[in-house]
This record gives C-alpha cells, structure tokens and sequence, in this order.
C-alpha cells in the first residue's frame, strides 16, 4: 500500500475497467450468419479503466488505478503489466470466483473496430472501493471515469473527488442519468456516443457536433467534449455566451486499427493538463489529439499508445 504522502504525488487516477483483448483482423466483418476468416489474432491488454491509466503512465503521469480483476492467471498477468507500465496498482483487487473481464474485438482492414465485452471482475467494482482509496481520490489531480463497471460506484467516485474529474461517456448510455452528466468536470464523447445521449440519429460534421454539445450543457454538463475522430474534436463549457472551439485532428496517412485511439485521447488529456494547468483547454485537447493520431498508426491497444518520447517526435 502506497503511504499517504505518496497518494499526494499522484496526478491521474483511474476508476474503471479492466479487461482482456482477443483481437481478431479481417478484411471485411462478417453479415448476420456468415463466416469470414480472421488474418491475424492477437491478445492484449485493454479495458478503459487500464487503457487510459496507461496512456497517461506512459506520457509521464504519475497514475493509480481502483479496478478489479478476477483471481485467475489473466487478472495475475495483468498486475504485472500495469507494475511494468509504472501505474500504481494498489486498489486493484483480484476477486475469488469471477474471471477477468474480457473484450472479443473484430479489425477491418479500414482499421474500424467492433466490441463485445463480458464484464467478468469489472461488475463487482463499487462504492465501497472509492471508500478504501479515500486518500488517493482527495489528493490525486485528475479522475478518469467510464461506463464499463456499474454506474453507482462510478457516481461516488465522481462525487468524491477533490480535482478535475472527466467522465468518458462509453459505452454510452441512450437514456442517461442526468446525475452522470453532472456529477463531471468535463463530459468527453465520442460522436456515436454524443449522437446516442441526444436521441439523435448520428453526428457526421461538426456543426451537428456543436449543437449536441450544447445540449449535452443544456442537460447540466459543465463542459463537453466530443471527438471525431479525423475531424478532429470540439469543445464547449457553461459560460452564459455558449461558444463552440474546434482543433483539428493531425493528418495520418497509414490508419492500421483505431481500437484504443479514445483511450489514447483521455490519458494524454488527464497527463496534459495536470503537468501543463497553466495552458488553455484548446492545447490539452490538440495535445491529445495529437496521442490518438500516434496511436491509429500502429495494431493493438495499450501497444500503440505513445511514450513522451513519440510525442516530441511525431509531427504537429
């Protein structure tokens, strides 16, 4: 267990999903009732909780993540992934008679991605494991929360912490709590996700981003962001003149998988603004921007997400 002086150097804690990746490429996704053969087959690590502890790990974050496993060789694997990633695993626990939580992913050759999670350790997460990491939720810098483990525990969360926490909307709920939208310093969505909470029937450009942004702070958010994706993403918070900021995403000529890009986004937005909080919110979300378009360039997950070493190489 961390001492309390070190929970106050933690810039970025996680609360969240921890799952394994069966990654399987294919040309095209099969049709209701087909078959199609996979090229290639892989297994990783992923789950939103871990990816985007690791994203900011890797940048240079000092992170924490309160998640659960199950006590199987996966969940025995995993703590050591996230110990050589350098992400303090403290509140992660192995759960007896529950496996870990697993993601079955299918990869087009566009790069696009399809997902079914079985929660496995994940639905055990809860209240009582924000109250076990009560020091690191009042000292941390930034929270990361998402929707793959149960909503209460993520509210308590949100309501017990001391700094800037951002709520990663996904998967999305259609018909979602208001309390969730408000509990959150910052809302980040994806256009999908946007286009779901607002009953809209999708966000293709980013004037229909804008508008759903401000009714995502109509709805009691107090600042949103919606990515999309090659478009880059928007921004908007509750000042009484609503205004809308869009930056541009960076230009990439090979996309290989785009599983992860968000993950990628949301901790280089948490590493950002907690070693740079003098700067605006238009250079934490370009910075991030910049994290995700590393990241599409390459298969995998947490396997692509850049180090800081990447990001002062890779062009603005």
């Amino acid at each position: 267990m961390l001492k309390m002086e070190d929970e106050k150097n933690t810039d970025v804690v996680s609360y969240g999903s921890i799952n394994v990746d069966n990654i399987c490429y294919v040309n095209r996704f099969p049709k209701t009732g087909e078959t199609v053969h996979a090229d290639k087959f892989e297994t990783g690590f992923g789950g939103k909780g871990a990816n985007q502890c690791v994203a900011a790990a890797r940048l240079g974050a000092n992170t924490a993540l309160v998640a659960k496993v199950g006590n199987d060789n996966w969940g025995a694997d995993y703590l050591k992934k996230l110990r050589s990633e350098k992400v303090n695993v403290d509140y992660v626990k192995q759960c007896a008679g529950l496996p870990t939580g697993f993601a079955q992913i299918t990869v087009s050759k566009e790069g696009n991605n399809q997902i079914i999670i079985v929660n496995g350790a994940n639905a055990e997460l809860n209240r009582a494991d924000v109250c076990a990491a009560k020091h690191l939720f009042e000292n941390s810098k930034v929270l990361l929360c998402q929707l793959e483990t149960p909503i209460e525990g993520t509210l308590a969360a949100l309501h017990s912490f001391k700094g800037i926490s951002i709520l990663n909307a996904a998967p999305a709920l259609k018909d979602m709590p208001v309390d969730l939208i408000k509990a959150a310093s910052i809302l980040c969505v994806n256009e999908t996700e946007a286009a779901l909470i607002t009953k809209r029937v999708d966000i293709t450009d980013v004037q229909q981003a804008e508008n759903a942004a401000k009714e995502l702070l109509d709805m009691g958010a107090k600042c949103v962001i919606i990515t999309l994706g090659a478009k880059g993403a928007i921004y908007a918070d509750n000042n009484e003149n609503f205004q809308c900021t869009h930056i541009a995403a960076n230009q990439v000529g090979n996309v290989v998988d785009t599983t992860g890009a968000g993950d990628s986004f949301l901790g280089a937005l948490a590493y950002h603004m907690t070693k740079h909080s003098k700067m605006d919110m238009r250079s934490h979300i370009a910075f991030a921007c910049r994290a995700a378009a590393f990241s599409i360039q390459s298969p995998g997950t947490q396997s692509s997400f850049p180090f800081a070493s990447d990001m002062k190489s890779f062009d603005k």
